[in-house]
Parts: structure tokens; sequence; C-alpha cells
């Protein structure tokens, strides 16, 4: 699983407490974290999904994931949803 299929995902949500959301319903199929996103901001949300087993794909950057989202900014994780 690489960024093509985030970007190409019908489904997907951006940012931390949105794909916290997902991965606490059991809804994430795979979890995209931005190498330079705050440790202690991700940390956890990896975490999580490390226990359910959900794939975890770092990224370059912050501005790398939130172009493959179609989004101006910067994104420290995003979800795609099943």
């Amino acid at each position: 699983m690489d960024l093509t299929n985030l970007e190409t995902a019908q489904c997907k949500k951006i940012g931390i407490k949105q794909s916290l959301k997902i991965i606490k319903r059991d809804e994430a199929e795979a979890l995209f974290v931005a190498k330079d996103a705050e440790q202690y901001v991700v940390r956890s949300i990896v975490k999580l999904a490390e226990e359910k087993q959900i794939p975890i794909i770092y990224v370059e950057s912050m501005l790398i994931l939130g172009k493959a989202c179609n989004i101006d900014v910067g994104a420290a994780t995003a979800v795609i949803v099943k």
C-alpha cells in the first residue's frame, strides 16, 4: 500500500482526530503518518493502529501527505476508510 492508494481512495479521513475516530470504530483500512509530524501528537494513534493490526504507512512529510489528500496544508495523519 502506498500514497496512490490514499489518493484514489473513495473514502478517507484526514487529521489526528478524524483518523482516531475511524480506528476506534474498526473502520480503518490503513493509516498514513507523516514522518515530520510531532511524535507526541502521533504516538497514541500509531500505538492504537498497531494494537488493532492496521497497516501503517509512513510518508516523508506532512506537506506530501496533505497533497495526497487534495488539501493545501500539511496533514499529520490520514486513514483510508473501509
